[in-house]
């Protein structure tokens, strides 16, 4: 199966220390190894809080966690912990800290490591016993499926999403749309008068409004402030959902609609009709990954692109996707392509996925 040598039931680490959204685009890594070697105990070093999108996972036996800035007492507290204990250490990351994590932890080593000629690429390509080169302008899944190939495992290409938990307290009786408004950061979000326009729309539409957000108190007091008397009720969810519990959630949707964000990609996940509102991002690298994978990578740059269960839509300005943190610069900057796309654009892509308007043969 692999040219490296493993004991019948190997002790197996996967290194992944990066956010909730990116943790969740590991998973199809974590089940394709789980696969190819079903006798054996998998673990995931993650950074803490991120286990949470990992919950009730049947591939991973056991979560470890690190703070994103550990102490150096934590640090060498996880260095004691990991010490040779797996027969394999695969890291789905490039980076310094990923790469030591893996040389501590595993007797046999895979990773992603930078190309020839950047920084660190000599050193770490000999940390490896596999090496596999990080491709640019490839989807992080299937950059990662990459270390898969090189252990020589047949793809397993869903993401795994959490389980466990209900989402009864919150589902409406009958059809419904779930929206998220709020971005981890400023400049992918939309604008206001697109999420109050796509709300009057999917009323009329005869769907129930769903808004899901998280417990800070900034984005509490930002979604507070959509929808007013004015609009058709929106149902908040106000955080009382956990992520297995917004897969259940999004499970029952006829639909869902939101920005750059973790509860996209979950919905992607989970199957439900996702339409993904991208702006400076290329969806080309990141964007929501469709139950069964991708069958063609997204375009950088469109005006409503289809793959599989996701709709991405962006308003094609010239500069898109500029690939910046706004037009300013900085996280908490706006984005014009954002704040002029029309509720209407929108509303099209949920039509399509509502099945109400055929789509165009190129899609």
């Amino acid at each position: 199966m692999t040219s490296i040598e493993l004991p019948e039931h190997p002790r197996i680490l996967v290194v992944t220390l990066r956010r909730l959204g990116d943790v969740l685009l590991t998973t199809p890594l974590v089940r394709t190894i789980r696969r190819g070697f079903p006798q054996g105990r998998l673990d995931i070093l993650v950074f803490r809080g991120s286990e949470r999108i990992l919950k009730g996972n049947p591939d991973v036996d056991n979560v470890i966690t690190i703070p994103e800035r550990p102490s150096a007492g934590e640090t060498l507290a996880l260095v004691r912990q990991l010490w040779r204990r797996y027969d394999l250490a695969v890291t789905t990351q490039a980076g310094d800290r990923p790469t030591f994590y893996a040389v501590v932890a595993g007797r046999r080593r895979v990773g992603l490591i930078p190309h020839a000629g950047e920084t660190g690429a000599w050193w770490k390509r000999h940390a490896h016993h596999i090496a596999v080169a990080a491709e640019p302008d490839r989807h992080r899944v299937t950059q990662l499926l990459t270390l898969a190939s090189a252990l020589g495992l047949d793809h397993a290409p869903d993401i795994v999403c959490p389980q466990g938990s209900s989402a009864a307290e919150v589902a409406p009786p009958g059809r419904y749309a779930v929206v998220h408004a709020n971005p981890f950061y400023r400049y992918k979000r939309w604008n206001d008068l697109g999420w109050r326009g796509l709300a009057r729309g999917l009323a009329q539409r005869g769907l129930a409004v769903v808004a899901t957000e998280g417990r800070d108190a900034a984005e509490r007091a930002y979604v507070d402030g959509l929808w007013g008397p004015a609009d058709p009720p929106v149902v908040r969810e106000r955080g009382r959902l956990d992520w297995a519990g917004l897969t259940a959630l999004l499970r029952g949707a006829a639909v869902y609609v939101g920005p750059d964000t973790s509860m996209t990609h979950l919905a992607a996940g989970s199957g439900c009709p996702t339409i993904a509102l991208y702006g400076p991002t290329s969806p080309r690298l990141i964007g929501p990954w469709p139950v069964g994978g991708l069958v063609a990578p997204w375009d950088h740059a469109g005006t409503i692109q289809r793959r599989g269960n996701v709709w991405v839509v962006q308003n094609p300005l010239p500069c898109l996707p500029c690939e910046k943190l706004g037009c300013e610069g900085h996280l908490d900057s706006y984005s014009r392509c954002l704040d002029e796309l029309s509720a209407a654009a929108v509303l099209t892509a949920v039509d399509q996925a509502l099945g109400r308007l055929a789509e165009p043969a190129s899609m």
